[in-house]
């Protein structure tokens, strides 16, 4: 019988425990919560603020296999 209580107890206890972990990190599904996570999105894409214009960088043609690579001597 004390088997079964002490298996009981450690139930419980790692059932507390773990209501207790699911409450500190489930996820708010307010409108606001949305809106705020949103905007860390854009944040984290936008550019940074101390380059007003980026340079937008040209792409290299590729080359066919066995010809010379392209040189950027004559632009």
């Amino acid at each position: 019988m004390t088997a079964i209580v002490f298996l009981l107890v450690v139930v419980v206890v790692c059932g507390i425990g773990g209501v207790v972990l699911w409450l500190q990190h489930r996820q708010p599904h307010t409108m606001e919560s949305g809106v705020d996570a949103f905007k860390r999105e854009m944040n984290a894409l936008a550019p940074p603020a101390d380059d007003p214009e980026p340079k937008l960088r040209r792409a290299k043609r590729p080359t066919r296999p066995g010809a010379p690579p392209a040189s950027d001597e004559g632009r």
